[in-house]
């Protein structure tokens, strides 16, 4: 039950469920580009061995096995993400592809140290709670900038897309994690946002970008 496949659609029926709640089979098929017969029968293999919840016409649920297994899955992920940054100087937007292929490594042992020499982080580089040796993950209670009002005092602290466009996006425009701002104005006609940084700057941000950026009051 350990192979790269079988962790990919644990990992990927977290994701599915943490994103939209319900998942079905059509789902995970177009999640994992594969066709639905491929996908159904993955699923009742998971099933078969205590992963998932499987019953004909009803949303597949991981059980505490499943989910620890995912949670286990994104914990090597996002470590590795943090330890690309931190420690050997990769851009926040260059680390996704290694982590995918970094997070099959078996050893444990490894990923602990990797934790250890980190200092043990509670996220990762682009705002994602990293999961504890036994699978347990804190949510973080964050809000969406583009739910916030004009005159709020913000921290940005996490991005709920982190594709390689995106990310190389914020790039161009200096906005990273950590930075302080407050909402200058918002145009109530489509959602635009202008900001205004601690550093004196104003960028005016679309609500798309407002949308998959995750703030904290301050």
């Amino acid at each position: 039950m350990a192979s790269q496949t079988v962790e990919n659609y644990l990992k990927a029926l977290y994701k599915l469920a943490d994103e939209s709640g319900d998942v079905n089979v059509s789902d995970l098929s177009t999640h994992l580009k594969v066709s639905k017969p491929t996908a159904n029968s993955m699923v009742k293999k998971l099933a078969k061995d205590g992963m998932v919840v499987y019953e004909k016409y009803k949303p597949l649920q991981l059980t505490d096995k499943g989910k620890k297994a995912a949670a286990l899955i994104i914990r090597k992920h996002r470590l590795t993400e943090m330890f690309l940054v931190q420690k050997m100087g990769f851009g926040w937007e260059e680390v996704h592809e290694i982590a995918e292929q970094m997070e099959h490594i078996k050893s444990p042992a490894f990923f602990n140290k990797m934790d250890e020499i980190l200092e043990f982080p509670n996220i990762d580089p682009h705002g994602s709670p990293i999961p504890d040796a036994d699978g347990n993950i804190v949510l973080p209670e964050y809000d969406l900038l583009s739910d916030c009002e004009v005159n709020e005092a913000l921290k940005l602290v996490a991005v709920t897309h982190s594709s390689l466009e995106f990310l190389q996006f914020l790039n161009t425009k200096e906005i990273k994690l950590g930075q302080k701002m407050k909402v200058k104005s918002k145009e109530a006609f489509d959602g635009s946002m202008t900001l205004l940084f601690a550093d004196g700057r104003e960028e005016t941000l679309s609500v798309i970008v407002c949308q998959k950026l995750m703030v904290e009051k301050v």
